[in-house]
């Protein structure tokens, strides 16, 4: 699986970082435009996107492609 995606809050707005980066690709002024870089990203590589809130933690996530978690059945 490729790497996760990350949406967390930046001095100037949102970035987006994938995964083990130092630092973020995009930085936007919003969280919905960060989200939507972020989504596109996740769809294209089929990985997992982190939605990170104004404090830092994991508010939401979304796979994209093959969730190894999904049970069988």
């Amino acid at each position: 699986m490729a790497k996760n995606t990350h949406v967390v809050p930046r001095p100037t707005g949102w970035g987006v970082i994938t995964e083990g980066a130092s630092r973020a690709g995009v930085v936007t002024r919003t969280q919905a435009e960060a989200i939507a870089v972020a989504r596109q990203l996740s769809i294209d590589r089929g990985s997992e996107m982190l939605i990170h809130g104004e404090n830092g933690r994991i508010r939401a996530r979304n796979t994209y492609g093959n969730d190894p978690t999904r049970s069988k059945g």
